[in-house]
């Protein structure tokens, strides 16, 4: 039974609950950057999955980059001339903007109100909004909180620290037949923010329990990383490794009511790129690929083009399309367990296809190999081809050791699975033999015909 098999066998409520549930757990907990926030995250992280975690001191240069100073932030408010939080840090994180300066003082409304952030499009909404690499100080509100502040004086307050510290990331490696690996990606450094965030954590976590302690073809690294910074930080530290990345996949915004979106990587024709496409297209689900751009998660740093790594980007809704982007509105309540079980399977599904695909040569290839007498054929003439004995005469016809089975699913229109399964009845038959992969040296054992997992 392969992985997405196994993922499926479970019930479908219960493991979107689970994942569900996670994401709760995770949702209260302001997180940014660097700080405590993306501490606590990783350590609820480590509870489920073996996990190392990494301290990069502030001032450490990555690239054209800088590792910034670490923040964290305990309290912030804006008292009434009554000394009622008016606006309350403890009630919603996303009430103060990320990276805050610290600050203490009374002000007139006048004063306070360049910095105050709404949405008057969407008056009961309170944006999030950053201050990573400029010192400045605000707050986000609703605009409807705004409309209702009177004028007068305010005390002001926001208890943050901004010092020399570190940035913290976490990673999973999860180690396979051979060297070659498997990147997961996922930012960690939003605060309350569920759909943009917490449901790519929660499935990357999922994921990486489900194979651990598989028998698996690839090596697999996980990185649970702030954004941006801490994509770029990690390829600094890890440009000597970088080339046993054959397929990578950054996971973000997978858990909202949305169809799919699959955002090819830089290469474009890699083969993460056209398993995505595939598992996608069989998923049931409306699924829409996008083209490569430079702009949107960290698949932008793991394509840029010193390093030009096979890394996509799954997703729902996309980022900046829906209006609950980057707003209050991405809360629980934007994302479903149903879905988020359903981001699993998709997921499991191509990791299913990355781990099997491989190319074979026909043993038999003068002619169609006479499958009746070894029972591999419908029993009686007339009858119509089913899909798995049609899947076996495509996977005869271009096993000739260039054609992939991906290749084979793709131009077929099979889904992987059967092809899989059809490539290693017939090696069971002897009619055919696997081929060594080109680029990637395997055990004698994995490069057997008889294995359940194909080669190359």
């Amino acid at each position: 039974m392969g992985l997405k098999e196994e993922i499926e066998g479970q019930n479908p409520v219960q493991l979107g609950n689970e994942l569900y549930r996670f994401a709760a757990d995770l949702y209260p907990i302001c997180r940014s950057i660097t700080g405590d926030g993306i501490r606590q995250t990783l350590a609820r992280i480590r509870d489920r999955i073996s996990l190392q975690i990494f301290e990069v001191p502030t001032g450490t240069a990555v690239f054209d980059w800088t590792v910034p100073k670490e923040w964290n932030i305990c309290d912030a408010y804006i008292k009434d001339r009554d000394g009622n939080r008016v606006i309350d840090f403890q009630r919603c994180n996303l009430h103060v903007v990320n990276y805050s300066t610290p600050i203490h003082s009374s002000m007139t409304l006048s004063e306070l109100k360049p910095h105050l952030v709404t949405l008057p499009e969407h008056p009961d909404w309170i944006p999030y909004k950053t201050s990573y690499y400029k010192e400045d100080w605000g707050f986000c509100l609703s605009h409807n909180q705004m409309l209702g502040l009177k004028d007068g004086e305010y005390e002001v307050c926001i208890q943050s620290n901004l010092e020399t510290g570190h940035l913290t990331y976490g990673e999973c490696y999860i180690r396979g037949r051979t060297a070659d690996e498997v990147l997961i990606s996922c930012h960690a450094c939003h605060p309350s923010l569920a759909n943009d965030n917490l449901s790519g954590l929660v499935v990357a976590t999922f994921l990486a329990r489900a194979l651990s302690g598989e028998d698996l073809r690839y090596s697999y690294r996980f990185l649970f990383i702030p954004g941006t910074i801490g994509a770029i930080t990690w390829l600094a530290r890890n440009r000597e490794m970088v080339g046993r990345i054959r397929h990578g996949l950054v996971l973000t915004g997978i858990g909202d009511a949305g169809g799919f979106h699959y955002k090819k990587s830089r290469r474009g024709d890699a083969e993460i790129d056209q398993a995505a496409e595939h598992v996608l297209r069989h998923s049931g689900e409306s699924a829409e690929i996008l083209e490569f751009s430079p702009y949107g998660y960290d698949e932008r740093q793991y394509c840029s083009p010193g390093f030009n790594l096979p890394v996509g980007c799954l997703m729902r809704s996309v980022w900046g399309s829906f209006p609950e982007y980057h707003t209050s509105a991405d809360n629980l309540a934007f994302i479903f367990p149903q879905k988020l079980a359903e981001s699993l399977h998709v997921c499991a599904g191509i990791v299913e296809v990355l781990e099997n695909n491989g190319r074979y040569r026909n043993l038999s290839p003068y002619g169609e190999p006479q499958l009746g007498k070894r029972n591999l054929y419908r029993p009686m003439g007339g009858q119509t081809i089913g899909q798995e004995i049609n899947a076996r005469l495509w996977v005869l016809n271009l096993s000739d050791g260039d054609h992939s089975l991906l290749d084979i699913a793709n131009r077929s229109g099979i889904s992987f699975p059967l092809i899989r399964d059809a490539a290693k009845l017939l090696c069971e038959h002897g009619l055919m033999a696997g081929v060594p992969d080109r680029t990637i040296a395997e055990t004698a054992e994995s490069a057997a015909c008889n294995d359940t997992k194909v080669t190359h």
